[in-house]
């Protein structure tokens, strides 16, 4: 009996298990599920207000622009206008050059178109060279330094072909180191001066 039970028993209740769950998946519910839509929410636009503002309320409100500027007068300076004439009219400082040397060599040569420009050399206001003409290749002379200032001059005694004088030298002390390297543009006339300072 027990074992017969347990036969019936198990066969009823697979069999309500199966009832219970054919109308469990047979409702329309169950098939036809859907997820519930989401809702859109609508953002608006707020509208900004019109401000309004009377002329008596606009004339209380201040400029922050200055009224009583005054007029601008500043004239930008002209730049020098560059003439070569002119500027070749008038002595030319070479500068200053502190030598610790006894002797200084000096070079110079024609420093554009070799065109028969011819100068006069000065040491301390004398005459050491009365006529010198330039040409391509270096030339130029040695001097024994005193101690203190030593001034040389080349003043120029014609501008030959094409105006103005023009050369460039170079100095040297006694062991060969450049000094002073530079150039002159004078008319005739005119000198281009250096001072060698031995210290």
């Amino acid at each position: 009996m027990k074992q017969y039970f347990n036969f019936k028993g198990q066969v009823f209740i697979l069999g309500l298990m199966f009832g219970i769950f054919s109308n469990a998946y047979s409702q329309e519910e169950f098939k036809t599920f859907k997820a519930a839509p989401i809702k859109k929410k609508e953002v608006k636009a707020k509208k900004e207000k019109d401000v309004k503002i009377s002329t008596a309320d606009y004339n209380k409100i201040k400029s922050y622009v200055i009224e009583d500027v005054a007029e601008n007068t500043y004239e930008i300076p002209k730049r020098e206008e560059y003439d070569a004439e002119k500027l070749a009219k008038r002595d030319q400082d070479l500068g200053i050059v502190k030598v610790a040397s006894g002797v200084a060599k000096v070079r110079y040569r024609d420093a554009a178109y070799v065109d028969g420009d011819k100068v006069r050399v000065y040491l301390n206001y004398v005459i050491i060279q009365p006529e010198v003409l330039l040409n391509g290749e270096e030339q130029g002379f040695d001097i024994e330094l005193q101690k203190g200032v030593n001034r040389i001059d080349f003043e120029a005694i014609n501008e030959g072909y094409a105006a103005p004088n023009t050369a460039e030298f170079q100095i040297f002390d006694d062991a060969g180191n450049v000094l002073s390297s530079n150039q002159w543009n004078i008319a005739e006339g005119y000198k281009a001066t250096i001072i060698l300072e031995k210290e």
